[in-house]
């Protein structure tokens, strides 16, 4: 008669009871806190809008006004039909010019007017459908050689920054870690840059988590066995 294979096991069986009490209890935190963290980040943005927007409804337009419970999610549900109608609004030829009255009046206010010009044109850029920032995950040396630090390209550079280098240059945000949402904009050779295969949310994922979480590499098998990057030198085997 054959014999049974022996369970596995998860946690090492000659740890002492307090050893695998810790063992379970990291465990536990490993598969609860990506689930609660996440629960509690979306959770605090219902309740922002919830807070902020359904305030601003009249009493009698109000359906929490007439329930004995509040709507979870109101407030974000209206704020995406409230800018679904702007949008579908500004479409029009009164919208548009709606929007260019709005805009001349924006452009004559002190002060008023830079914040306004560069919150558009960063939005524009952000949201255009034919733009490539953060499309692209790239690594690069920096700062010295031997060096790796991986950035988001954010566009071609342009203007006198471009006009005055001899060589094609490249916007490229460098995030800080664990927090993303301050870094540096560096102007980088094209030539000194290599795009990887991995997507931008991939790479956020691996800056965010200071290197934990590391995506698998999707390359075909015979280019993961063979490096495209030579140690020491700019040249690329690709």
């Amino acid at each position: 008669m054959a014999k049974k294979a022996p369970k596995r096991r998860f946690i090492h069986p000659n740890r002492t009871f307090f050893g695998r009490l810790r063992a379970y209890f990291f465990a536990g935190i490993l598969i609860t806190a990506p689930i609660g963290i996440s629960l509690w980040i979306a959770w605090g943005i219902i309740n922002f809008f919830d807070n902020n927007v359904v305030s601003l409804l009249p009493h009698k337009y109000n359906p929490e006004s007439y329930l004995p419970v509040q709507i979870p999610g109101l407030g974000l549900v209206l704020t995406i039909l409230t800018l679904t109608v702007i949008g579908w609004l500004a479409a029009g030829l009164m919208g548009r010019w709606v929007v260019r009255m709005t805009e001349n009046l924006m452009a004559r206010m002190p002060v008023i007017s830079n914040i306004y010009g560069a919150i558009k044109q960063i939005m524009e850029t952000v949201l255009s459908q034919k733009s490539n920032s953060f499309r692209y995950v790239v690594l690069f040396e920096y700062p010295r050689k031997g060096i790796w630090t991986m950035g988001f390209v954010t566009g071609t550079t342009k203007g006198e920054v471009q006009n005055v280098i001899d060589v094609e240059m490249i916007n490229v945000f460098v995030p800080t870690t664990p927090n993303p949402t301050s870094g540096f904009l560096l102007f980088v050779p094209k030539s000194d840059l290599h795009y990887l295969s991995m997507s931008p949310e991939e790479g956020f994922k691996m800056l965010v988590s200071t290197g934990i979480v590391t995506p698998a590499d999707q390359r075909i098998p015979k280019k993961i066995k063979q490096p495209t990057i030579i140690a020491g030198s700019n040249k690329n085997n690709e």
